[in-house]
Formats: structure tokens, sequence, C-alpha cells
């Protein structure tokens, strides 16, 4: 689960692992233009064909190799991710990593040869180990061990060194190393007292680090590691409830940029400049400032702005100010945007509802970019695909919810579409436009769905994100249930079988739904969900102790919330439970672990109500292996087909 007081810094590397494996990039470019199809002219595909789709990802470091001729990539063509290298000549990708059981990841190209880093972890685990892969194809695991978890830090400027984290020493807390280059000797650089670590400048002098007080506070704290000392100075002295994160360190080495919600409903970039603690505003919108990054000089700025469920980005020429004119593109949400060295050529991910993402690569001053991937099943036509639509509509005490509709072709009112509302994980997430192979899938069967993006999602102000605090499962459930009244006023919808799905937190608001308001939804598809706040909450993984105390500020401490835990967890209150219920988990899933949908089931048996269980053993919380995202998409068609029939096209 994503958790709230960490979705502006750990925001792309959480919603990744829920309910699909699929991206949810937005749609920048307006809608596309899709020819108008009847239901006649659409074919029911089958869940493989949606997921012979390949998931295309770029290197979070280095993407560009030194010379420039390739990208490194991940996909999961092969039917689990691994690592390619893909020339950008358009010629054939090129495996760097073989596994077919665990996935892997690309972090980066080293600077001056072809060797790389990447990561992986075991099942789902998320034990995260990285690996170094020699041009010789040997591979160098940086991080041994059976119990730790470390990630990427990032490089120094020079190329000389980079930065790993790992919480070997301590599992609560994730130290700092410097590793070379060249023979990978390492020296622990920060032992970390229990910060998260943000952002480390390229001349390795500052290191920058977040701590999280409650979900809707938050301070930074810059480090001098050039100084004997070391001392940890808080840069954010405030009052009141101000969050504070870190988007990055400029390329000077002086320049941190930063976001805060202190001067209004939004997030907005300041920069902070690390030697003299002067500030000012850099970048402020209607929507958050969800990003900002730079090209390796300095010289071009990359801002990506959250505008309703949509990524809006602008490259800006840091000299002149100007913002860079780009190619005609693909209407759809711009993402993953590098540089190569010599700011030459720039990588991106393009993706939409109607098309997933797909890499491309553009020449600085070119007229047109060259699409280096296919990730669409060419046996699926794009004009059978559905654009949604953003709408919005009242819950029960008249506050407007933001959601995502997709309408299957053909639904009229004279041939209504069954429906189902769609909940996000979090709690603090949010539903947005972009190609997920599950919905596609679901709409192609002649289901209609609402992604509701309820209050406490994250993108609409910190108001809204703060309305559910230490109420969960209360007024959220309620406008998850007011989705249902939302959708049954459209006359397109079969009113009298409207169903509940979703993942991570979204399973528990499923399983709440049925639960708590056992009359309202017809089925319910709870997947990766929590039935017990209890035990979850007691059970966090160790890698979670720097934010714990905001998490428990958000959903309330074990040792004084436990009796509004157990009143809002579906476990205890299961007899209640009457509609048809499918339940997805992974066995390996350290944040909802298995014991907790294995004692939901057992307890919905007894009250005779239908309810089918399907476990992976080889999956965490969420899906990374290709044949059980078929397999559980089989399994969402097959339950709504018997228990929500759609009708037939």
């Amino acid at each position: 689960m994503n958790f709230p007081g960490m979705h502006k810094i750990l925001f792309s590397i959480l919603v990744t692992a829920l309910i699909a494996g699929c991206g949810q990039q937005a749609d920048t470019g307006g809608e596309a233009v899709v020819e108008k199809v009847t239901s006649m002219d659409v074919p029911k595909y089958g869940a493989e064909a949606f997921f012979a789709t390949t998931s295309y990802g770029l290197a979070g470091g280095k993407a560009f190799s030194p010379d420039n001729s390739k990208l490194l990539i991940h996909s999961d063509k092969t039917g689990i991710f691994n690592v390619y290298a893909l020339p950008v000549d358009g010629s054939d990708a090129v495996a760097l990593t073989q596994s077919d059981s665990d996935a892997m990841f690309a972090i980066s190209w080293f600077p001056d040869d072809e060797r790389i880093l990447f990561t992986f972890d075991s099942g789902g685990n998320e034990l995260n180990h990285v690996v170094v892969r020699e041009p010789d194809g040997s591979l160098n695991d940086l991080t041994p061990g059976e119990n730790l978890k470390a990630g990427f830090a990032g490089w120094s400027s020079d190329g000389d060194t980079f930065y790993l984290t790992s919480n070997e020493r301590d599992p609560g807390s994730f130290d700092l190393y410097r590793y070379s280059a060249n023979d990978y000797a390492r020296e622990l650089i920060f032992e970390n007292p229990g910060y998260q670590i943000a952002a480390i400048s390229g001349d390795g002098r500052w290191l920058v680090l977040v701590k999280p007080r409650t979900s809707a506070d938050s301070d930074i704290f810059i480090v001098d590691l050039s100084s004997q000392e070391q001392e940890t100075v808080l840069i954010t002295q405030h009052d009141g409830n101000i969050e504070y994160g870190v988007y990055d360190i400029a390329p000077d080495n002086r320049t941190l940029v930063y976001s805060t919600d202190e001067h209004g409903e939004f997030g907005q970039a300041w920069s902070y400049d690390l030697e003299s603690g002067e500030r000012s505003p850099l970048v402020a919108d209607d929507w958050d400032v969800s990003y900002v990054r730079f090209s390796p000089s300095g010289s071009f700025r990359v801002v990506g702005v959250n505008a309703d469920a949509r990524t809006e980005v602008t490259i800006i020429d840091v000299e002149n100010g100007e913002t860079v004119t780009m190619p005609d593109l693909p209407n759809g949400d711009l993402a993953s945007i590098r540089f190569a060295a010599d700011e030459s050529q720039i990588a991106l991910v393009i993706n939409a509802d109607n098309s997933p993402s797909n890499i491309h690569v553009i020449d600085i001053g070119a007229v047109a970019a060259v699409q280096l991937t296919q990730a669409l099943n060419p046996a699926i036509d794009p004009t059978h695909l559905v654009v949604s639509e953003v709408v919005r509509y009242p819950s029960f005490d008249g506050l407007e919810i933001p959601s995502i509709l997709y309408k299957p072709h053909g639904a009229s009112a004279e041939n209504p579409a069954p429906a189902l509302v769609l909940v996000h994980g979090g709690p603090g997430g949010q539903t947005r436009t972009g190609y997920r192979a599950l919905v596609q899938h679901l709409v192609n069967q002649g289901y209609a769905i609402l992604g509701a993006n309820n209050r406490g999602s994250s993108g609409y102000g910190k108001t809204f994100y703060h309305l559910d605090d230490k109420h969960h499962g209360e007024d959220d459930l309620l406008d998850i249930v007011h989705g249902r009244t939302y959708l049954e006023s459209l006359d397109w919808v079969d009113s009298e079988n409207i169903g509940v799905m979703g993942g991570s937190y979204g399973g528990y608001m499923v399983a709440a739904a049925l639960t708590f308001h056992p009359e309202v939804f017809d089925v319910g598809i709870n997947i990766f969900g929590v039935t017990n706040w209890e035990r979850t909450l007691q059970s966090i993984p160790p890698w979670w102790e720097a934010f714990k105390e905001s998490l428990y500020d958000e959903m309330g401490d074990p040792a004084t919330d436990a009796e509004r835990h157990h009143k809002i967890s579906p476990l205890f209150h299961a007899e209640q439970i009457v509609r048809p219920l499918l339940v997805i988990q992974g066995a390996n899933d350290p944040r909802v672990l298995q014991v907790e949908s294995d004692e939901l089931v057992a307890a919905v048996k007894e009250n005779e109500v239908p309810v089918e269980y399907v476990v992976f053993p080889d999956e965490g919380h969420g899906f990374r292996n290709k044949e059980n995202r078929i397999t559980a998409s089989k399994a969402y068609a097959k339950f709504l087909d018997t228990y929500l029939k759609a009708p037939e096209q």
C-alpha cells in the first residue's frame, strides 16, 4: 500500500506494484482520436490478448549507453520483467538478464562502459538487491544477504562513484553507502538514525533527508558530508501542518528543489541554496507539481504537473526560461524523460488509455520523434479500446468526487452495461487516465468502469487529501457507495447490476463495502486487500519505520486506536457479507499477509455466500508475472459473467 506522507517521494515506486502491474500514466495531449464503433464492430478479446501487450520502462539512472547507441530498459516480453539494451536505431532489443522467476528492473548504465546496474527481489517479497552485470554477462550482487532491502541513490558527477541504500545494519533504517565504480569497494558514509534518504548532490557533499511527522506535516534536513561532525540541520522550520518533500538537487550541486504545500492547496516547487540558505519560488500551478528534474548539465529543467489525473509536462531551457518546443508526438502522457549525457537526445515513454507505454527517442532540434517499441498486441485493433472521460459526482454530503469513467462501445439506453466502481490503492493514491490491461479487458467484455477518487485521494489539494484521516472505512467508503448512485443515473448503465472492485487499500474498501453496506453492491472483487487492520498495522514491514509515525497519524496507532481498527475491519464482521466475493492474494505479500485473506474467505463461506479465492504462490503485493495477470483477469471476467452478467455483444 502506498501510504500517505510519502506519496510525493515514493509515489512512482509504489503505484507500479498495485492491481495489475501495469502503468497508469496519464493523457496529456488532449482527447485521443478514436473512430466511433458500435458493439457489433467490437469483438470480445480474451485476457491473453490484452496481456500479450508488452510493458516497457526506462532505467531511472543513466538510460543512454555511453555512446548513445542504446537505451537501458526493462520489459515483460518473456512473461516476466527482464533487462534489455534497446538500440536507438530501431533494431531489436538485446536481453541482458534471463530470469524466468524473479522480476528484474533496470537501474543505470555505467558512465564509461557497458556495465549496468539492475535490481530484483524474490517472488515479490520486496527485499530488493542491487546487481552489476559485467560486459561478459557475469553478475555481481553488491548487496548480498538474506533479509535486507537495498536501493539505488545516484551517481557522482564524475562517474567515479555511485550510492546505494541498505537496511542491512538496522532493518528499520536505510544507511547510505558509497561504491567505487572501479572495483565496487564500498564505504558507509551516513548511518541513518531514522530519516528517509531523499537526495545526494553530485559532488557527494550534500545529503538531503525527509522526516514525516504526521500525514500532513513533514520536514527536510540537510547534512554536509564534507564536515567532520555531519550535523543534521533542519531547513524547514515552521508552525502548523506543512508537508515538505524533495524533488532533486540541481547539477550545480548547491540548488535543492523541494515541494511544499505551505502557500495554498497544492504542492509548489521551491529552490533552496544549500550554501546560503536562500530560498525562492520556482514552479506554482493550479494543481500539484509532481516532479522537477534536470538534464545532466542543468541546461534543461523538466516539470510535471498532476492536472486532473493527467500529467502535463514542460521542458524549459534554463538559460532563457523558454519552453522547449517538442516535435509532434502521439496523444498521451509523457513520462520517464531521460537525457543523453551530452544532451543531444531525449528518451521518454508515452502512454494513453488506448495505447500502452511505448518508448520514443528524440534528437534535440528534430522535427519528429522515433518510436522504438510497439507495446500493444497487434491482434487488438486500437479503435476497439475505450478512451476514458474525467467526471465528477456528488457524494452523500455534496462533495464532488473526481473519477475516471470508461463506457463500453455500444452501451446505450437500449443496451445498458453492468458496471463496476473501481477503487484505487493507498490510502492516498489516485486513479489516473492511461492504459490498464485489466480495465480494457473488462470494458471489452461489456462492463462499464468508474475509477473513483474518493476523499483522501492525492492530486486534488491538501484539504481533500486529509478528509479521510482517521475516518477510513467511513466517509471515504460512502463516496464509493455513492459511486453506485452516480452510475445508476446514467441511462446506458444497467442499474440492477453494479459491483465494486479494488486493489490494496481499494481491496479493503471492497470488503468493507460488502460488510458495512451489504445490500449496496451486487458483487465484490478484493485484490490484495486489508481485512484486519489490527494485524496489518502491527505487522508492517520494518523498512517502513521512517514513516510509521505518519502512518499511525493517518490510520491510528494500534496502541490507542485498536477499538476503531476492530470496528472498521471486515474480518470481524464478515457474517454481514451476503453478496458474492472474489479474493485475490499473493503468498509472498509483506504488506497484506495471506492469513488475512484466508480468514476472510473462511468466514464468508460460513455465510453460505458464493466466494472464490485465488492465491498466487510467486507473487507479493501486486503482479510481476504476466501469466499470473492473465489468470487473475480471467478470474475477474468469469466471476463477473457468473454473478454480474454482461450483455451479449
